[in-house]
């Protein structure tokens, strides 16, 4: 696929684009400041996450570090953070798709365990883990889904360089587990469902992906656009009971190992929010990506909680 055609890709979604009002008004209520970066925040070099009110998942292994779950909530059981701490080495000594596929079958055989699984997400070898979160209050939020990407996937001049996929998923892991793609969805996606700006992708049959669900994108995106793919928020959506009619089911950072290398400070971002949820429940209106140099790591996150109505 060449440049042109991932703009015609990100012109299919923003066919979808409903009007940004929403969106801002999301990020009034986060109380950010809009900037260079997205919404900054002036939290970086604060101790993070906070001591005595968070816990932490099991670490696996990835490159030269450990990356580990947390879930940060306030004494009342209000959340805070569902977060991804990864230590600053695990951007290190990462396995090339060379090696996922020629050792793939010693060292990396379950998603489940400390050295994940080696598989083929969207046409491309990835080192894929499902983490559970330690504690998930008064959230739909289950476990985290980590894929290194060594050579990105599709499409073509947006995504094919090394990042990572970061799934926040609200959906039992067998459920999630029993995912195959790529494919075309089998059920409707209500319009209300769809988060404010987003839209499904153009290619039918590659909308469903492997271990994650369907995929959707903001076309204002700078790789979209001709730029360059640094730090992408991507939504998802799927039929968990396959009654015909798909709910979101993950909020998915994508983020390139370029951009946590060179990564400081604290980047906030508004997450865009849909009219309405499928279930009533407490969702994110942001994420931010944090520099945690007292622990030599980069924390990402889902964070800014709130209350929402829903379709039922």
């Amino acid at each position: 696929m060449t440049r042109e055609n991932t703009r015609e890709l990100g012109a299919g979604i923003h066919r979808n684009h409903i009007g940004r009002r929403r969106f801002l008004a999301t990020v009034a209520t986060t109380g950010a400041v809009i900037g260079t970066s997205g919404l900054a925040s002036a939290d970086a070099g604060d101790t993070f996450p906070p001591n005595g009110i968070t816990e932490w998942g099991t670490p696996v292994n990835l490159g030269n570090g450990e990356v580990r779950t947390f879930t940060t909530a306030t004494p009342s059981g209000r959340p805070k953070y569902h977060g991804l701490l990864m230590d600053r080495s695990a951007l290190e000594g990462l396995p090339s798709a060379a090696e996922l596929e020629q050792s793939g079958a010693q060292r990396y055989t379950t998603k489940y365990g400390p050295d994940g699984e080696s598989v083929v997400i969207h046409h491309k070898w990835s080192q894929e883990f499902f983490i559970p979160f330690p504690q998930t209050p008064s959230t739909p939020f289950t476990f985290l889904g980590l894929n290194w990407n060594p050579e990105g996937h599709p499409p073509p001049m947006a995504w094919e360089v090394p990042h990572f996929d970061i799934h926040f998923h609200m959906l039992p892991t067998d459920t999630v587990d029993a995912i195959v793609g790529p494919a075309a969805p089998t059920y409707d996606l209500p319009s209300t469902y769809i988060p404010d700006g987003y839209g499904r992708g153009p290619i039918v049959e590659e909308r469903v992906i492997t271990d994650m669900g369907e995929h959707m994108v903001d076309a204002t995106v700078p790789e979209m656009n001709g730029g360059e793919f640094s730090n992408t928020l991507i939504w998802g959506a799927y039929d968990p009971d396959d009654d015909g009619t798909a709910e979101l089911t993950f909020v998915e950072p994508m983020i390139t190992r370029k951009y946590f290398r060179e990564h400081s400070d604290t980047d906030r971002r508004g997450i865009a929010q849909p009219e309405t949820y499928a279930t009533a429940g407490t969702y994110p209106t942001a994420y931010a990506v944090r520099d945690v140099p007292d622990r030599d790591a980069i924390a990402v996150t889902i964070e800014n909680f709130k209350q929402f109505s829903g379709g039922d």
